[in-house]
């Protein structure tokens, strides 16, 4: 049975090839894509709150992926079978929910969201660095080497993963300072007006928060399993962790102002962590958080174009205040901890010697010491001289940069500044 909620618009390719042969629907062949890709395997040895490889039951960006990918098709179903606006020939896919769901985190770099804002920092003059806009970078442009050319998504996938919809410049223009995150670069305004099939947005929709607000229900189920990944699971592994223990909850709600008894959101957590009970309280908070989203219908300037843009994800709004009371105090408590900034620090200095170097010898075409060093892998240095300007060539070294692991950012650091690191043997790129 034919599913009516997508038609040609939602499924056609940037390449214009259709894949009516295939013995997979386009998302399925879109989701295919996505697992096997070096770019979705180097989520395994990414941060996700604490870094990657120091004990095996942290979550990574992989781990992390993988479960809002979970979540994200859960509410598919629930929505399937909940809304009176979905029938059995009408409803949303959830093998492309689960595309986006695993591509959400593909452009983010090592370190953490400490590594995206270095990024970024050292990118203000070449147009800035953002994590949602590095996997649209994945999706459909050349990266990494001279023969790969992204994805070809279809283009309710491409959609998707479309968190933020604003340039680069529209913020800085909008603000006056260079924005710190949730923007697309510049030159992916042909991507963002494809994705919309070359609609402008209303004047009312302007660039920032009113903007970002305006997604695809598919983005909107696939931003809601993220907040829910992010405010429970990892708020079990800060637990597990030892930052988050009964003492420090008690104090942190003591000084909010936080109701911590029995009964309360609070307490529950606390009973849970006092019993060592933890992965139940979690698990079972999964479950409430993705029975508390319902199916909303909508107007706007795309709903004639797609169903996608006819309905609002509408969430239960005790939900949602649990879920920020858990991710406030999981970013207090834990990521705010010196333990972490320490780490984070760490991991900055680090991003930063290897920019220093790689934006002297290849952006500005210096020399070091008198010597044209050859610092990268021979196809990714190619690709960079054969760029044209500044602007292209430090984006190009900024790809490298991002799509390293933690583990290859540390080795690649001791290899170029610490004399006693590094073999003649070892696998360079």
């Amino acid at each position: 049975m034919q599913n009516r909620f997508y038609q040609l618009f939602d499924i056609e390719r940037a390449s214009g090839r259709y894949t009516e042969g295939d013995f997979r629907s386009p998302f399925q062949i879109d989701r295919d894509r996505v697992l096997h890709t070096p770019s979705f395997r180097r989520m395994q040895s990414k941060t996700q709150v604490f870094w990657s490889g120091e004990y095996d039951f942290y979550r990574t960006r992989l781990t992390h992926s993988l479960e809002v990918a979970q979540i994200g098709k859960s509410i598919c179903h629930w929505l399937r079978h909940s809304s009176d606006l979905l029938s059995d020939d009408f409803f949303i896919d959830e093998d492309l929910v689960e595309a986006i769901c695993l591509s959400h985190d593909l452009g983010h770099p090592p370190f953490g969201h400490a590594g995206e804002r270095s990024l970024n920092y050292f990118m203000a003059e070449y147009g800035g660095f953002e994590g949602n806009a590095q996997t649209l970078r994945l999706l459909t442009e050349r990266i990494f080497s001279q023969t790969r050319k992204g994805m070809d998504p279809s283009r309710a996938f491409l959609d998707g993963v479309l968190k933020y919809k604003s340039l680069w410049s529209e913020l800085r223009t909008v603000n006056g300072d260079l924005p710190k995150n949730h923007f697309l670069y510049d030159v992916q305004e042909g991507s963002l007006n494809w994705a919309l099939g070359g609609h402008d947005f209303p004047a009312e929709l302007a660039p920032g928060e009113l903007r970002d607000a305006f997604k695809s229900i598919e983005c909107q189920i696939m931003d809601w399993a993220d907040d829910t990944a992010y405010s429970l699971n990892d708020l079990a592994d800060s637990v597990k962790a030892g930052f988050l223990t009964v003492e420090r909850v008690e104090r942190w709600a003591d000084k909010k102002g936080f109701e911590i008894g029995e009964g309360s959101i609070l307490g529950s957590l606390l009973k849970a962590i006092r019993g060592q009970r933890i992965e139940p309280f979690v698990g079972k908070k999964i479950g409430s958080f993705i029975k508390a989203a319902r199916l909303v219908s909508q107007r706007s300037f795309l709903s004639e174009s797609s169903h996608r843009y006819s309905f609002e994800l509408d969430i239960d709004k005790e939900t949602l205040r649990e879920s920020e009371l858990f991710k406030s105090l999981a970013y207090e408590v834990v990521f705010l901890s010196p333990q972490l900034k320490q780490l984070e620090h760490k991991g900055s200095y680090m991003l930063r010697r290897l920019w220093e170097v790689l934006e002297k010898r290849y952006v500005h075409g210096e020399s070091i010491d008198g010597q044209d060093f050859r610092l990268l892998p021979e196809a990714d240095e190619a690709e960079i001289e054969a760029a044209g300007s500044a602007e292209e060539k430090a984006r190009l070294v900024c790809d490298f940069l991002a799509g390293m692991t933690d583990g290859y950012a540390a080795r690649t650091f001791r290899r170029l500044f610490e004399p006693g690191f590094g073999s003649i043997g070892d696998l360079v790129g």
